[in-house]
């Protein structure tokens, strides 16, 4: 039997439909949810994102602010701009638009970011909270991948799982999330391509997930019989759009595989519309 394609769309659509009843509910409070969206520069790549954001902020009843600051903007003026924002109680969520000029530290800024306004789930604090288990605001991506994984109504509990890339935004946080599900998981990374054992770690994974942004690095006769495959990675070349995964051969072993396009990353900005409702109902109960 051919593999499923997990698509992100139905996953997606349910959490935007979750979210503007919980924006509404929120409103009825006397809390409308906000998110500022901070881009540094011009970025033609950034706009695609910025665009999908506010769209996906209108629907769910979310006001949308993109705040387009100068290109030769110092370090120290952008994070006295996001303490501006911290310090806003009108501002419920902030994410910073990457990339960022090179006089910018990016992760010494996103760690400025209030916690509880983090709606990109990348502060110390948000991630120290996935580690120990009681996550609030996670990493998007991540957790779009670990929602699209429970979906296939798989159990974690003892599963061979393996994660392919080691960032901070996905790889780390969505290992964290299938080893907090009792998952058995094995992480690799550059220097394990480089030693040449990343097929041996991918041919016993019963669940894989792929974040690298290399096409095709990961051969489709490498799949396990019957696996959930999670392709991240997404590379346009030569006019096509490529996942980190040989998705054709992979679906003739898999049981469930992400398309690339329309996989994990689709649900991504709905994940972050419920992380900014998310972050102003943490915003609430601090204030009691």
């Amino acid at each position: 039997m051919p593999a499923q394609l997990l698509k992100g769309k139905p996953l997606a659509d349910k959490i935007k439909d979750d979210v503007k009843k919980d924006v509404a509910e929120l409103k009825a409070k006397g809390v409308s949810p906000s998110l500022v969206a901070i881009q540094v520069g011009q970025n033609d790549a950034s706009r695609v994102y910025t665009n999908a954001q506010k769209k996906n902020a209108e629907f769910c009843g979310i006001k949308y602010d993109l705040q387009e600051l100068p290109a030769d903007m110092t370090q120290e003026q952008l994070l006295k701009h996001i303490a501006g924002l911290n310090a806003d109680p009108n501002v419920t969520g902030i994410i910073m638009q990457m990339p960022v000029p090179e006089q910018i530290d990016a992760k010494v800024c996103q760690w400025s970011i209030a916690y509880e306004k983090d709606v990109e789930g990348i502060t110390p604090y948000n991630m120290g909270l996935v580690t120990f288990g009681t996550p609030r605001l996670v990493p998007c991506t991540a957790q779009g991948a670990f929602e699209l994984i429970k979906s296939t109504g798989v159990d974690v509990y003892g599963k061979e799982v393996v994660v392919i890339g080691h960032s901070d935004i996905v790889g780390k946080p969505a290992a964290l999330l299938l080893l907090n599900s009792f998952g058995t998981v094995t992480i690799g990374h550059v220097a394990t391509g480089q030693r040449g054992m990343t097929e041996q770690h991918v041919r016993r994974a019963e669940i894989l997930v792929v974040a690298v942004g290399v096409p095709h690095m990961i051969k489709g006769d490498w799949i396990k019989e019957g696996a959930i495959v999670v392709d991240i990675g997404i590379t346009p070349k030569d006019g096509k759009i490529y996942g980190d995964v040989e998705t054709e051969v992979a679906m003739e072993k898999a049981a469930w595989v992400t398309p690339v396009p329309g996989g994990a990353g689709t649900a991504t900005t709905a994940i972050l519309m419920r992380n900014t409702v998310e972050a102003a109902k943490w915003q609430l109960e601090m204030k009691k």
